[in-house]
């Protein structure tokens, strides 16, 4: 009876290290993607946007779950042209995102040009 108390004791340690270790590799991860996504709008802001958009792959790289760098390469791809990337980037944000009311207006606006210039090709 006292080992089988002892046996959850000590797993209850270890997940609860486990969480706390965890957590700070999650933070390091966003805190990696944001300094990418940071360093690629100031590079945008110059007007290099192909390292811009090597930025932004790299923190989403890094970071998976981070919608703002999704987003700032659905800009990215927009602006050099690459607008299924764009799209794929845009919604890939949004999905993580949902409540994001400028990731919505971006994907909006893009939509709402893309589209228009899309109908207006197919004529």
């Amino acid at each position: 009876m006292v080992t089988r108390a002892l046996r959850l004791a000590r797993a209850a340690a270890i997940a609860g290290l486990l969480v706390g270790l965890a957590q700070p590799a999650f933070a390091d991860a966003r805190s990696n993607a944001k300094a990418q996504v940071d360093f690629g709008n100031k590079v945008a802001q110059n007007g290099l946007w192909k390292e811009a958009i090597y930025r932004f792959e790299k923190a989403a790289e890094i970071d998976p779950s981070y919608a703002a760098a999704w987003n700032n390469l659905g800009i990215g791809y927009e602006h050099e042209g690459r607008f299924d990337e764009a799209r794929k980037s845009y919604e890939k944000a949004l999905a993580l995102d949902p409540k994001n009311v400028l990731i919505r207006q971006n994907y909006d606006l893009f939509k709402e040009i893309n589209d228009r210039a899309k109908r207006r090709n197919d004529r």
